[in-house]
């Protein structure tokens, strides 16, 4: 087994393990690049990715990804990862809060920000956020795929939309 003297040299070995499968190994050299430099954000981003995904230890996932957020804010892959994690969890005031940074940064794909952020505000019930940040994600979208589920999900909404102002009643004197 090789020994790596370097945390960038470990970090790619974990990064590598991750391509292959092999999360156990890449999670014990994350943990303990970690140990070693509790500031090196990549690390924790990808510690937030696997407690997200594989894991699903949210509230362990949400502290790596603020952690990476906080330490490295301009590292733009981070946003859409932790973004995911807090509209799943349905925790609006913090979804505004990173999709705001997220918009701020660089490299960040924006169409995946305002998608987010329509998926938060539909579901709340916001319709019309809803229906504001799809089309807002539209404009920005460039991939095919994705512009194709970026049209459902405003047609999806619109029909909610309708829905919704069909079935209101309004009593009045």
């Amino acid at each position: 087994m090789s020994t790596y003297y370097t945390i960038e040299e470990k970090y790619l070995q974990a990064t590598d393990k991750l391509t292959y499968g092999k999360t156990p190994k890449a999670l014990q050299l994350l943990n303990e690049i970690v140990s070693n430099d509790p500031l090196y954000a990549r690390a924790h981003h990808q510690l937030g990715k696997i407690y997200y995904y594989d894991i699903e230890d949210y509230q362990t996932a949400g502290y790596h990804f603020k952690t990476c957020m906080e330490l490295e804010p301009a590292f733009p892959g981070n946003y859409f990862h932790y973004l995911t994690l807090v509209v799943f969890l349905n925790m609006e005031k913090q979804v505004t809060l990173i999709a705001e940074k997220a918009l701020a940064t660089p490299g960040v794909d924006v169409a995946e920000i305002y998608d987010l952020l329509g998926l938060s505000a539909e579901k709340n019930r916001h319709f019309e956020k809803a229906l504001k940040a799809y089309n807002d994600a539209f404009e920005m979208v460039t991939d095919t795929v994705e512009r194709a589920r970026v049209e459902e999900s405003i047609k999806r909404v619109t029909a909610k939309m309708q829905k919704s102002n069909a079935v209101s009643y309004h009593l009045t004197d």
